[in-house]
């Protein structure tokens, strides 16, 4: 399982790739070594364990493979004229020097002759040095370096010139120093059992972690700028800023690690038999070369460089785009992503930019082949993907006149959906309604700007496809689907009512409505809409196109007089009024539909309360007409007759302007003594109305009603005589007609204060006892009191304040006014000439004569 993961987690980061071969070297010189290697630029140079110095050119070539080729160049070598082996080899090219260090010597020598520099210039007991690649100074012509003295506990900071040295600090350590990496003021050592940062300019120092340097020997290296790689216990690589803390997780290596490096995004580690390579990123190990007998591991300006005492060797690395198709070829997306990110700071930022886009987006394609509908839609959005390349996948979904061509190089492999579902509905299914969300969610996004026809045109064919509710809602809102495509493709799937939607979204309601009315008549089948016909009766209502509502305004009213006739009774008021919609042009369409006739009717005597004589005659002959025909053909206790003649009764009673001797005359012999009853009435033929209904219908509560309605809005004396009338008729008849005699009681127990009691006791015989008409005596008695007593109290409130008025006038009356030549009149300005004036409320003198002047004038004049 484990070999397994790591198989998953590998990547080709490096080629290695000789530099150096061991010929050039050393020739059949068995014994000598490669001790130490430095490279700048196209510079390579190598000490050995015989003392000598070897300076190559190296070239690099790109083979048509694709792959890289060095030739080493060997330019000259020098023996340095010791008998101990060349230690460490690092390049000044700032002053062209190579700092030599061999037998405990660090020398100047000329990197293109490398001979040692005149002045003989040189560091006597360093074991180890390190250049300060963040120098403190800002002289360009020397470089930093710290020195590892062969004295015990002590570190020495020098400045090199071309030809000279100098001390600038030495500052002892607690224990033995082993290894130094600089950066500005700060040294990292590896001491004898622990890591520290040391401050040398201030003396800080503080721990990092300990470690055994008999056990493994130490490393510290300059990663970058105040940071460092450090190796830890237990097989970890360490970070380390100057800061003492660490910013990135440690990478786990082999406990026999003697030599390390970072090329970013890498750690390449160096072993007696491999080179591991890790990420930074996520810290797992993605290679491993082969590599024995191997003892410098060291990077060069990016240039990684290994070597066995034999021959050098580069590690080149793949291209980190190369790398991250790899890993997408592999769908190892999560890598190719933090391998992206990590990318940043090695490629310029808009090329960065377009680069890390297309690789988001090859990763949403992947993910989406995976059917991880989730990650691709954010994989999407971030790689600001070209919406059409995700419709391209669907067959038929980019309109016909979409210039779209796919990207190139392409973002993924498949042709079409059937490739990459490889035929499996289900996935297929999944897809669709993936990109159904997908369009739906960035239609209105800036995704879409550009591309809202291509994006609208295949939302629209999904839906439709797929029987979709939101194909309406989208049909209905605004839109951008091209219509020569969405149309055929709506006919191909039966979607009549939805194109009917789209032909009046693109202005052609004439063709909409015509679809919509096939469907109907059922001429062509879509069940879309149960309710259809109200739908294009609703459509036509609001319809501004009037020809078109008059060309189916019949086709409406044949379906059903009752709806159809809602295109004029809902229409705005103000095109009833107007254009063709005015309602005579309404009522002379309608004469062929009686039922709509009268809906309408309704609607301009009742809804719109219009007062013209015409319609109400026309509703009321109307009413009459169906109540009669109804009679003929039904029972006169059925449901519908009886509510036409309540509408009937209704009508007659609250309009006065229909034509009420034309009524009498169509009314007569039908049998209707209410209704005639009612337009004696609207005659005022009170008692001839009564009459009937007393004598004829025998109906008393009708009689008692009547006086009711035709008083309402009348006077006290109009409701008595109608009230008295009635009283009358009932008295009138005598013992013969008991019931009646018992109507006369209730009439006046019920409305006592409708009758003028004493005409009634006038007129009651003398046979009626007191209880029968106790309840109209006692109301009677108290509505005389309350009048009497409210008279009274009007009466003591009049003379209250005709009292107070007198008060106020006395009060004035008695109030001393002094007259003077001074004063003068409020209304004319001149003063009084004698001692006769009027005085106003408030104060105010005036003449007499200006008084009335003012009085009498209708427009008095400005003066007050």
């Amino acid at each position: 399982m484990a070999g397994h993961t790591a198989d998953m987690m590998s990547i080709k980061a490096f080629t290695l790739v000789s530099a150096v071969e061991r010929e050039l070297l050393m020739n059949d010189q068995e014994r000598v070594n490669i001790e130490c290697v430095e490279c700048c630029g196209r510079n390579l140079y190598v000490g050995t364990s015989d003392c000598f110095i070897y300076h190559f050119l190296l070239e690099e070539k790109v083979l048509p493979s694709g792959t890289v080729a060095f030739t080493a160049t060997k330019q000259l070598h020098r023996h340095l004229g010791f008998k101990k082996p060349v230690s460490e080899l690092r390049a000044a090219s700032a002053l062209d020097r190579l700092l030599v260090l061999c037998d405990s010597c660090i020398s100047l020598v000329s990197m293109h002759s490398l001979e040692p520099v005149p002045s003989g210039a040189r560091i006597k007991g360093a074991s180890t040095f390190a250049l300060n690649e963040n120098p403190v100074g800002g002289d360009p012509f020397c470089v930093e370096v710290c020195i590892l003295s062969i004295k015990r506990r002590t570190i020495q900071v020098f400045l090199v010139y071309e030809d000279r040295v100098q001390i600038v600090k030495e500052v002892s350590t607690p224990e033995q120093p082993l290894a130094v990496a600089v950066d500005g003021h700060f040294l990292c050592l590896a001491l004898s059992t622990q890591y520290i940062i040391l401050n040398y300019n201030t003396g800080f120092s503080q721990d990092l972690f300990p470690y055994c340097s008999e056990e493994k020997r130490p490393i510290v290296k300059r990663i970058g700028r105040q940071e460092f790689l450090l190796a830890g216990p237990g097989g970890l690589g360490m970070f380390a800023t100057v800061a003492g803390i660490s910013q990135r997780a440690p990478v786990h290596w082999s406990e026999n690690v003697i030599g390390a490096a970072v090329c970013f995004p890498y750690v390449i580690a160096l072993d007696n038999e491999f080179i591991t390579v890790h990420s930074m990123l996520d810290q797992q190990q993605k290679q491993t070369l082969p590599f024995k007998e191997g003892h410098i591991l060291q990077d060069f300006e990016g240039r990684v460089i290994v070597a066995t005492s034999k021959g050098v060797y580069i590690l080149v690395p793949l291209p980190l785009e190369k790398q991250i198709q790899d890993l997408l070829a592999s769908h190892r997306v999560e890598e190719a992503l933090v391998l992206a990110k990590g990318a940043r700071r090695n490629i310029p930022r808009e090329k960065f930019q377009v680069m890390y886009r297309r690789i988001l987006q090859q990763a949403g394609f992947i993910q989406f082949a995976q059917l991880q509908f989730l990650e691709a839609k954010e994989l999407f959005r971030s790689g600001h993907l070209d919406v059409r390349e995700l419709i391209s996948l669907h067959p038929f979904l980019l309109p016909t006149s979409s210039s779209f061509t796919r990207c190139h190089p392409p973002l993924h492999e498949y042709a079409d959906l059937n490739q990459l579902t490889q035929g499996d509905q289900e996935k297929m299914a999944k897809c669709k309604r993936f990109l159904m969300s997908y369009l739906n969610e960035v239609r209105s996004t800036e995704v879409a700007n550009g591309y809202k026809e291509d994006i609208d045109t295949a939302l629209l064919k999904l839906y439709a496809e797929a029987d979709h509710d939101s194909l309406l809602d989208l049909l209905v809102t605004e839109n951008f689907c091209l219509l020569t495509d969405s149309a055929a493709w709506l006919e191909k799937h039966r979607k009549y009512f939805a194109l009917g939607l789209l032909y009046h979204y693109n202005k052609q309601d004439a063709a909409a409505v015509q679809l919509w009315v096939n469907i109907v008549n059922g001429d062509i089948q879509d069940s879309t809409r149960s309710d259809l016909y109200e739908y294009v009766v609703d459509f036509l209502t609001y319809c501004s196109d009037q020809q078109l509502v008059w060309t189916y305004a019949d086709w409406v009213l044949q379906k059903s007089e009752e709806v159809g006739v809602q295109v004029f009774t809902k229409r705005s008021v103000d095109e009833q009024q107007q254009n063709s919609f005015n309602p005579d042009n309404v009522i002379t369409c309608l004469k062929k539909y009686p039922r709509a006739l009268v809906k309408y009717l309704e609607h301009l005597v009742v809804d719109r309360s219009m007062q013209k004589e015409e319609y109400h005659t026309q509703l009321a002959m109307l009413y009459l007409e169906e109540l009669l025909q109804q009679r003929v053909a039904t029972s006169s206790s059925d449901a519908a007759t009886t509510e036409m003649q309540t509408k009937l009764r209704h009508l007659l009673q609250k309009s006065d302007l229909y034509r009420v001797h034309f009524l009498i005359e169509r009314i007569q012999g039908a049998g209707l003594p209410v209704e005639r009853a009612i337009l004696h009435g609207k005659l005022g033929e009170h008692e001839q109305a009564l009459r009937i209904l007393v004598h004829e219908l025998g109906d008393t509560a009708a009689a008692e009603d009547y006086c009711l309605w035709s008083s309402e809005g009348q006077d006290a004396p109009c409701r008595q005589r109608l009230f008295h009338t009635l009283l009358t008729m009932y008295l009138q008849a005598g013992p013969l007609a008991p019931e009646l005699t018992v109507a006369a009681v209730d009439l006046l127990n019920r409305h006592t204060s409708e009758f003028d009691a004493t005409q009634v006791l006038q007129l009651l015989p003398g046979s009626w006892s007191v209880q029968l008409l106790r309840p109209f005596l006692t109301g009677a008695v108290r509505g005389s009191i309350h009048t009497r007593r409210t008279a009274q109290v009007a009466l003591g409130l009049a003379r209250s304040e005709n009292l107070l008025h007198a008060y106020d006038k006395m009060r004035l009356k008695g109030s001393a006014i002094q007259l003077s030549d001074r004063n003068l009149c409020q209304l004319c300005q001149h003063p009084f000439s004698e001692p006769v004036f009027i005085r106003y409320p408030n104060g105010g003198l005036v003449h007499t004569h200006c008084a009335a002047s003012r009085h009498s004038s209708p427009t008095p004049g400005t003066r007050t």
